[in-house]
């Protein structure tokens, strides 16, 4: 018998809204024209015009990562591939891994290295908090791992860990590898991977850089290219075997079918950061964040996490008493077109401020749109009040004067 073809299948246009949604959640972001133009190019993944835009990948890519290594990777996967690729590479079965848990994604690297059979010792840090670099170097001491892993914002939990310098110098001195997850922080904050001795960092393209998901980047230092060279064990992975890939990306050479069209968007992603220059978009970001933070504040809501440990690429918002997330994202969308995230556990919803979504258009509507939609649900916010205290914070921001933590001051003098 020969299967007939389904019937009544809608085309695309029939089933995506007449006004497009605007992506303001955990990812992924609203990207710019020229991105989206690029990732509608095909091209032969083997030939002469492929090899320079790699060569301009990796060379933008330095400078996004600010390091000066020479392997840096490409990744046909999400954010979670590139974690995969990293850990896979350098842990060892048998070795020890310190995983730093503050959250969903901290705790994926954690399953990650216990899968590849790595003797796993997992630092669970209090809720909200960022982890303490004393709590840090005497697990290090006590437990003499090989290799550390760290998020430097966790999404989900909306935390930053803003001592990831201080630690990544403590791990450093103990001989241990550090991975960082920077998917939501690359290029939205600062990271400078070789002047805080970080050995790899992973990022995916549909968060800070504003590019498409599916095609993400891993980076790794010379000492931890060396680890992964001098390996001898057959490596688990084929697709994620970080010495097949670099065969394609530095050698020329043939590893998989590249994934053409996304790696020409990541390409005008990067493009468009190196054009900004990393200084004015870690302004643009912070700027942004302090004042949706502002507005939603002044508006009558409270945030997740302190001011300390706060991340500014994702906000955390506590939803007040009686409304469900679900029904109040549900109500924005249908609405109001604006898409904001729930979490992964605690009662708070989420707002994004990475790449393109911190531009001021976006935050007014946002912030209109989940003021009036919590109306709605008969809760009591100033929206007048919260709208004034977001404009104000936009135009009187200094990059001096707005802070007011530690941490953020510290933020701060990176710039």
């Amino acid at each position: 018998m020969i299967i007939q073809p389904p019937q009544n299948i809608q085309p695309l246009d029939a089933i995506l809204p007449e006004e497009p949604l605007l992506m303001m959640g955990a990812g992924p972001v609203p990207i710019p024209p020229r991105v989206a133009a690029a990732n509608s190019i095909v091209i032969n993944h083997l030939g002469d015009t492929m090899a320079v835009i790699i060569d301009q990948v990796k060379i933008m890519s330095r400078y996004v990562f600010q390091t000066q290594a020479d392997h840096i990777l490409g990744v046909a996967g999400p954010g979670s591939a590139a974690m995969e690729m990293a850990v896979a590479n350098m842990v060892e079965p048998g070795s020890k891994v310190l995983s730093i848990c503050n959250g969903f994604f901290s705790s994926r690297l954690a399953e990650m290295a216990t899968r590849l059979e790595a003797k796993v010792v997992k630092l669970e840090i209090k809720e909200k908090e960022a982890a303490d670099p004393q709590l840090v170097e005497q697990a290090i001491i006590q437990h003499k791992p090989k290799v550390l892993t760290i998020v430097q914002g966790e999404t989900s939990s909306t935390v930053w860990n803003c001592h990831l310098k201080t630690i990544a110098g403590i791990a450093k001195k103990h001989h241990c590898f550090v991975i960082v997850d920077a998917v939501c922080t690359l290029s939205t904050m600062p990271l400078e991977m070789e002047n805080w001795d970080v050995d790899v960092i992973i990022t995916g393209g549909q968060k800070g850089l504003s590019s498409i998901p599916g095609v993400s980047l891993v980076a790794f230092s010379d000492a931890a290219w060396d680890h992964v060279n001098n390996r001898r064990d057959v490596l688990r992975h084929w697709c994620l075997d970080a010495k097949l890939a670099d065969q394609f990306w530095y050698q020329k050479a043939y590893h998989y079918t590249a994934p053409v069209s996304g790696i020409l968007a990541i390409h005008e992603a990067l493009r468009l950061i190196c054009i900004e220059t990393l200084p004015l978009r870690f302004a643009r970001h912070l700027r942004s964040s302090l004042a949706l933070q502002k507005g939603l504040e002044i508006m009558g809501l409270s945030l997740y996490v302190e001011e300390s440990s706060r991340l500014n690429s994702v906000v955390g918002i506590n939803l007040p008493k009686g409304v469900e997330a679900k029904k109040l994202l549900a109500y924005m969308s249908k609405h109001y077109r604006v898409e904001i995230s729930g979490a992964f556990g605690a009662n708070i919803v989420r707002i994004g401020q990475m790449g393109e979504q911190c531009r001021s258009h976006h935050i007014f509507r946002t912030l209109h749109a989940l003021g009036a939609s919590l109306k709605m649900f008969a809760v009591d916010v100033d929206m007048p009040a919260g709208v004034s205290a977001l404009e104000h914070s936009l135009e009187t921001f200094t990059y001096t004067k707005t802070m007011t933590s530690a941490c953020q001051e510290a933020q701060l003098a990176e710039l």
